[in-house]
């Protein structure tokens, strides 16, 4: 089959791959209609993220239709058509009894590995390293399942791909966003990084209850779509974002911050510049400045939602701000099969439309070009879907 696969920094290559075979009876294989690239594989892509090998698969945002499934597999069956969350979950343990499915004590291969650096290891994640499993990702023609009857989510044959797609990740991760931020009726919500990501959370902290969402970002496109979706603007790029926030929100701050930005923020402050510097020479390894930026424009009393993926170590985080403004810091990665069955009833009654946000098709051989154009953010590029079968 073909599959994109990693090679090194911003070195990514389509190339004739084995098949994937079931090699445990919990298993199933499922054939990629549609698979998209996220922020999260830029960091990847550029390098960012420790213990990837050669000619590791990439992707973890994939759908498709199941052609073969191992004898433990009971719930689903060949000829489903379903979405896959990115966190491997065994529905067993005491993290998937409690639906914290990115917890899963029991699928992640290399969990001493991630203990090592994170203290206790998270699930298994396709497509991102062996740090979390060395499973091969999405971005192929056929992926290989564990875990399929918790891991596989069946979707009506009614709805088209570009409807569905992103709960495999980014819609139920927006969403996580905007829950874990607690919004309340009224709240005023702001969003930094109207990516993908940063506009499902829009979507969603609408669908929530706020009064107002504010998204912070420099690129016209971005800033357009968040817009169309009622959000205020504010260009950082342009404006100083803390007082541009004080006067939208009559001196309070913002209810809840969503940082959905991660660990390639972009800035031209001085924490900015000092973060570059420091990643440069190995003094930290992510950079940090969407997220600060969030805890001291943030309301006493108020709650930071942390959505972008942070994989190291940061500096300078204002914990002196946070702790006496009293404010609430949540983070993680997403709980996604939590949320799958009723984010797809907001997408079925048109309450959520993630297919706002594509603004590419590819077919999967010009995957190294589309991931180039997402990465520049040329072209108007937001969001790129992959084709395998064009």
């Amino acid at each position: 089959m073909k599959a994109l696969c990693w090679f090194g920094k911003e070195d990514v290559r389509v190339r004739d791959v084995p098949d994937p075979r079931i090699v445990n009876p919990k298993d199933a294989i499922v054939e990629i209609s549609s698979t998209a690239i996220c922020g999260s594989d830029l960091h990847l892509y550029g390098g960012f993220i420790p213990s990837m090998q050669r000619g590791d698969i990439l992707g973890h945002e994939f759908m498709g239709r199941v052609v073969e499934v191992g004898s433990a597999v009971h719930r689903v069956k060949v000829g489903d058509r379903v979405v896959v969350p990115f966190p491997i979950a065994c529905g067993e343990c005491w993290f998937c009894k409690r639906q914290e499915w990115s917890l899963c004590d029991n699928s992640n291969p290399n969990a001493t590995m991630a203990a090592r650096l994170f203290g206790f290891s998270p699930a298994g994640i396709f497509g991102y390293s062996h740090l979390t499993g060395g499973y091969a990702g999405g971005q192929a023609q056929y992926a290989r399942v564990p875990f399929a009857d918790v891991g596989c989510f069946q979707v009506p044959e009614a709805l088209e791909d570009d409807q569905v797609l992103f709960l495999s990740d980014i819609l139920p991760t927006g969403f996580f966003a905007a829950e874990q931020g607690g919004i309340q009726e009224g709240d005023i919500v702001a969003v930094w990084g109207a990516g993908p990501v940063g506009q499902l959370a829009i979507q969603s902290a609408w669908l929530l209850g706020a009064s107002a969402v504010v998204a912070i970002d420099r690129y016209p496109e971005r800033l357009a779509l968040a817009a169309r979706h009622r959000a205020w603007l504010i260009d950082y790029s342009k404006d100083e974002v803390l007082p541009r926030l004080l006067d939208m929100t009559a001196g309070r701050g913002a209810d809840v911050c969503i940082e959905a930005v991660g660990l390639e923020a972009h800035g031209s402050s001085f924490d900015a510049l000092y973060d570059k510097g420091a990643v440069k020479v190995g003094m930290e390894t992510d950079r940090a400045h969407a997220l600060r930026q969030a805890i001291i424009a943030c309301r006493k009393g108020g709650t930071v939602s942390m959505a972008g993926v942070f994989g190291g170590l940061v500096d300078k985080i204002p914990f002196g701000s946070a702790f006496n403004k009293a404010l609430t810091l949540k983070m993680g990665q997403t709980h996604v099969h939590r949320y799958m069955p009723r984010l797809l009833e907001h997408i079925q009654k048109g309450e959520l439309r993630p297919a706002d946000i594509i603004t590419h098709h590819f077919p999967l051989d010009d995957a190294p070009e589309a991931y180039d154009l997402f990465k520049k953010k040329q072209d108007g590029c937001i969001k790129v879907v992959l084709k395998p079968a064009a």
